[in-house]
């Protein structure tokens, strides 16, 4: 019992992420997407001295909006003759464009940086753009010309993403980690890049509370991070790897976090509470409904045309939307033969309802289209939780956090406690 105590007052700063001789505050935030995990929110994690993630999904458009650059109008305007056709196998992204695109965001990122921490780029490999190989190559490849310190792949098994960078001067050198949810997806990575004699610099092994796209089925529930992590750790002691795991996925405490740090984790990734922070890219209205959930009002359904289950609340507004699809502007799912599984669905629906002023598509969304609108609400397992992390305001509503705020929470809490914020000066919390 006393040592079971003793375990409770530890806290995350009592341990360090190393990479190499580079040691961090163990503390990742996760690379949430579409421009959720913001720069400012990256860069608040460098500075304090742990992992901060931006995300390249959709990229062009994150561009647009931070950089005023016409990436999506100027492909709008040169695919537009083909809004109405069901058959998208036409639109291409302009390879120059992505490059453009990601340079101006990572390079942005990376002269902003203050801190001894690290910013990574978060690459999901589902994003197959219909031109799977050359897209994620081109991403890759810019993100390091631009300066990231490294690359998360995700979403994906990326059995070829290492040899589509071994060319590229810093492939050595920029810290690559890989996303697996068992064992089995981690060793079919390693044999698939052995001939590369490049391992990976660190491996995310996310359970299957995570936000999001899962790496699990319908039958989530069956499985636990701590168990997977375990036969992570295990297998490579056996294997004589050292390669730094870091768990991710229902991580909601500081004392959570210890736990596995102390059960062989050299750090852990966290994205949920960050979700309502003021630095993240969500709508401050979109914020108010994380806080709000209820457990029962968050659901593992199978709308996401990648094929992977999503978390999300049930409420998003992309269940249930039969928008038009937009692959014109946008198209980031398309996969090499130019299908996607939502323009399947809608086409169906509008094909049994050829008069319907709206069609209504259940089985799969526009994810490129809710996503870009921020109405794709995805999140993770403990969103329920976040309404205990701050204040209730007068009006109702939930006082937003900072990343500082809860960054150092994780760092330095103890025995399961979550430490509130100041209440808000303008806006003076209930009693």
């Amino acid at each position: 019992m006393l040592q079971g105590r003793k375990n409770l007052m530890k806290r995350v700063n009592d341990f360090r992420l190393k990479f190499g001789k580079k040691e961090l505050v163990p503390i990742m935030i996760g690379g949430m997407g579409v421009d959720i995990s913001t720069a400012e929110l990256a860069l608040e994690a460098a500075r304090l001295g742990g992992v901060g993630h931006i995300s390249d999904a959709m990229v062009t458009d994150v561009s647009d909006r931070r950089f005023d650059t016409s990436f999506v109008k100027d492909k709008t305007r040169f695919y537009k003759h083909n809004i109405d056709n069901s058959d998208k196998s036409i639109i291409k992204f302009d390879l120059g464009h992505l490059a453009e695109a990601t340079r101006r965001h990572v390079e942005a990122t990376m002269e902003a940086k203050k801190g001894e921490g690290m910013i990574f780029v978060n690459c999901m490999e589902k994003l197959t753009m219909n031109g799977p190989r050359e897209t994620l190559q081109v991403r890759m490849a810019s993100a390091l010309d631009a300066g990231i310190d490294g690359i998360t792949l995700s979403a994906g098994l990326h059995l070829g993403s290492f040899g589509l960078l071994a060319d590229h001067p810093r492939f050595r050198d920029a810290k690559l980690g890989i996303i697996v949810s068992s064992v089995r997806a981690l060793q079919l990575f390693l044999r698939k890049n052995a001939k590369l004699d490049r391992l990976p610099d660190y491996v995310v092994v996310e359970g299957p509370l995570a936000g999001g796209h899962l790496g699990f089925g319908l039958d989530w529930a069956e499985y636990d991070l701590a168990t997977i992590t375990a036969e992570v750790v295990r297998y490579l002691k056996t294997e004589q790897l050292d390669i730094p795991v870091i768990a991710a996925g229902g991580i909601f405490t500081g004392s959570d976090a210890v736990s596995f740090l102390e059960s062989g984790c050299a750090g852990v990734q966290v994205a949920t509470r960050f979700t309502v922070a003021n630095e993240c890219g969500l709508p401050d209205k979109v914020k108010q409904e994380y806080f709000k959930a209820s457990e029962a009002d968050i659901v593992v359904n199978t709308i996401s045309p990648t094929g992977y289950p999503m978390r999300m609340l049930k409420n998003t507004p992309a269940i249930g939307s039969g928008i038009r699809p937009n692959c014109e502007a946008y198209g980031y799912l398309l996969d090499g033969n130019g299908g996607c599984a939502y323009i399947t669905s809608y086409n169906r629906e509008l094909a049994l309802h050829p008069r319907a002023k709206d069609i209504v598509v259940m089985d799969k969304a526009c994810l490129c289209t809710h996503m870009r609108n921020f109405n794709c609400w995805t999140c993770g397992h403990t969103t329920y939780r976040l309404k205990d992390t701050t204040h209730r305001l007068p009006d109702g509503s939930y006082q937003q956090l900072s990343a500082e705020h809860i960054f150092k929470d994780y760092q330095f809490s103890t025995d399961q406690k979550v430490v509130l914020p100041a209440p808000s000066m303008a806006e003076p919390v209930l009693a």
